[in-house]
């Protein structure tokens, strides 16, 4: 039986990791830590807290005090770190947030797994570790800046980042990294390009767009929309990362892929062209939309669900032009690939949001609404 700490797994990729590790492994327990910020909502996960296999606690990875109480009670034997303030734009209007977060309370995990796991020292005197035990750490491509139109983000690829989200999670690597070279302790990286998927915070630019059109809003985009990701459907993502836990080597950076290059018109162009093809082929979707004006046909009219709808806003300060990752590592010694095409992952993900308008119902409080007015609408 392996225990797991599972931080910031009320957000959308820690929720979807825990539901998939829970699936997949019968002979594991799961405590999971989350200060249910903005991002954070319990209803996300609320199914999987059974009290038997999943546990949860409200609290913040920063509390040294219930960091140190957590390890004495569940005997963790992996610590899986998401808990992090991860929106770029947030960063920007507040960045202190970010350091305290991503690097203090990265720290403060890491010192909390040292004094529960360190058993003596070597001959060298370096501490020695209890058996089996592991503390992963998930970050993101962006620690590496930005690419021309040319090439690939590697593992060994200098770390260059340019928003204060970026440096606060490549300075949690270098924390991350430093506890690996200092005291021996048993670690691991993964940094992944930009996940989509079910359970995703409409911050971010494919549930933002979802729910823009649901709503009969305009699109916004930034600068022209030339900037270029590379898109992994979570649950491949969620695969590789149980894959590292359970294998990967020591101390050792995993770069997580999707092989999904698009550039920002582009899927913003490809969701609404989704939405009016599932539209069109399943009427009972038109439902959801807050627009009901009526066609000839006395049905619900999605003809206004086209590229009218996209505005192209004021563009973020430091926008990093490209990302891409190159997996090759991951692949070579674990055998993960991403398995997920966009072209089928986006109409999967557009099919949940349309199925669960009660889940986007519920994380798009009144907080939500003021953030969104603030960051885009004034930018037009």
């Amino acid at each position: 039986m392996k225990t797991y700490l599972v931080t910031g797994a009320a957000g959308f990729i820690g929720a979807n990791y825990i539901k998939y590790i829970l699936a997949k492994h019968d002979d594991i327990k799961v405590v999971v830590l989350d200060a249910l910020t903005y991002a954070g909502n319990l209803g996300t996960i609320a199914k999987n807290i059974d009290d038997d296999r999943c546990f949860f606690v409200k609290g913040d990875i920063c509390d040294r005090i219930l960091a140190d109480e957590l390890f004495a009670k569940f005997k963790f034997d992996y610590v899986v770190n998401f808990a992090a303030e991860s929106h770029v734009d947030r960063s920007i209007e507040n960045p202190q947030l970010f350091l305290q977060t991503n690097i203090l309370g990265t720290q403060n995990l890491l010192d909390a797994a040292r004094r529960a796991w360190v058993t003596g020292k070597d001959e060298f005197g370096y501490p020695t570790w209890r058996k089996g035990v592991r503390y992963h750490q998930v970050s993101t491509d962006e620690v590496y800046g930005s690419l021309g139109s040319e090439g690939f983000f590697k593992e060994e690829t200098p770390l260059a980042p340019h928003s204060p989200y970026s440096a606060s999670k490549a300075s949690a690597d270098f924390v991350v990294t430093a506890y690996h070279d200092t005291y021996k302790m048993p670690v691991t990286i993964t940094r992944c390009s930009n996940n989509y998927g079910p359970y995703h915070f409409p911050e971010k630019l494919i549930p933002l767009i979802i729910k823009n059109i649901l709503e009969g809003k305009k699109l916004p985009v930034y600068g022209d929309g030339t900037n270029v990701r590379d898109w992994l459907y979570v649950e491949d993502h969620c695969k590789a990362i149980d894959l590292v836990v359970r294998k990967g080597n020591e101390g050792e950076v995993y770069n997580v892929g999707g092989h999904n290059e698009k550039t920002n018109i582009e899927i913003v162009k490809l969701t609404i062209a989704t939405i009016h093809r599932l539209m069109t082929s399943e009427p009972h979707y038109r439902e959801v939309l807050k627009k009901k004006t009526k066609d000839a046909n006395g049905e619900i009219a999605i003809d206004w669900i086209n590229e009218d709808l996209i505005t192209f806003v004021k563009d973020r300060l430091g926008h990093d032009q490209r990302y891409a990752i190159d997996p090759e590592k991951i692949t070579k010694a674990l055998g993960w690939y991403p398995e997920t095409k966009f072209e089928d992952g986006i109409v999967k993900t557009i099919i949940w949001y349309l199925n669960n308008q009660e889940w986007v119902e519920e994380v798009t409080s009144g907080d939500y609404q003021h953030y969104y007015e603030k960051m885009y609408g004034k930018r037009g």
